[in-house]
């Protein structure tokens, strides 16, 4: 496993943590799901070609990032990853996310048409507001501690049937990362819930990938993505369960390299 640089870009609202593989050329910024960290890009940050830079960011709200006020919208988290990645001084960087950083890609790119070089999201979002609507009535409850200590196995149950029992050590991790995340986790859910996605997804014009796989819950979103925007590049993978970067790292990888040097012209 590669060594991983850890640290802090300064915003105006806080500090944003990332993980970095050092290497030259065009950067790679990560966007992880909810209520993961940037820990969940690291397989696939070792299995990706050296070379370029990559930085696995913390959204606000999660990992070793700072805690934003009670409420934020999806434009409000795409504002936050865009100013961290001008703080770590990145051009035109590939900008990859998963589930809720596919979310957030794709907000960033509505907000800075210019900044991504390309996008890759895995589980993009295009639903419509009354699919939303079901959606944050299934995921995003929020959840306190209590003395019994019961809210400790209702997470671990929603992470076990989520598909994170694929890997004990991944259940574990989630696990944490959840724990660390209970206030701010049903506010990343519901500003995803509350944004357009389609007008989102609609509006991306720099070279683009999607991917999901059959058994993960984005998958007839993406679905749906993929026959609105056939010019989009499309890769249904073999499985993964909601946590594709982590279960089959090395394909995600291998799609993310190909993608990246496709959109440099590499042969």
């Amino acid at each position: 496993m590669p060594q991983f640089t850890k640290g802090y870009a300064a915003i105006a609202d806080g500090q944003v943590h990332y993980r970095l593989r050092p290497g030259d050329g065009v950067p790679v910024v990560l966007l992880h799901q909810t209520a993961s960290s940037g820990a969940m890009w690291e397989r696939v940050m070792a299995a990706l070609p050296a070379g370029r830079p990559l930085y696995a960011l913390d959204t606000p709200g999660f990992g070793g990032s700072f805690d934003p006020p009670v409420g934020p919208s999806l434009d409000e988290y795409a504002r936050w990853i865009g100013e961290a990645i001008a703080a770590l001084g990145l051009t035109r960087p590939h900008v990859a996310g998963h589930h809720t950083g596919a979310s957030i890609a794709a907000a960033l790119n509505m907000q800075q048409p210019d900044l991504c070089r390309s996008l890759a999201l895995i589980g993009p979002g295009y639903a419509d507001a009354a699919e939303r609507a079901a959606m944050a009535q299934r995921f995003g409850k929020p959840f306190r501690p209590v003395r019994s200590g019961a809210y400790l196995l209702k997470n671990w149950e929603y992470l076990r049937v989520g598909g994170a029992d694929a890997d004990i050590a991944l259940l574990h991790r989630e696990m944490v990362d959840q724990l660390r995340a209970h206030a701010t986790r049903p506010d990343a859910y519901a500003a995803v819930w509350q944004a357009d996605s389609i007008a989102a997804f609609e509006a991306i014009r720099c070279p683009a990938l999607i991917m999901a796989a059959r058994d993960d819950v984005m998958f007839p979103s993406f679905e749906r993505a993929r026959a609105a925007r056939p010019d989009i590049a499309a890769i249904e993978l073999s499985g993964g369960a909601n946590f594709e970067p982590d279960l089959v790292s090395g394909e995600v990888a291998a799609a993310l390299a190909a993608h990246f040097d496709r959109v440099e012209g590499r042969p």
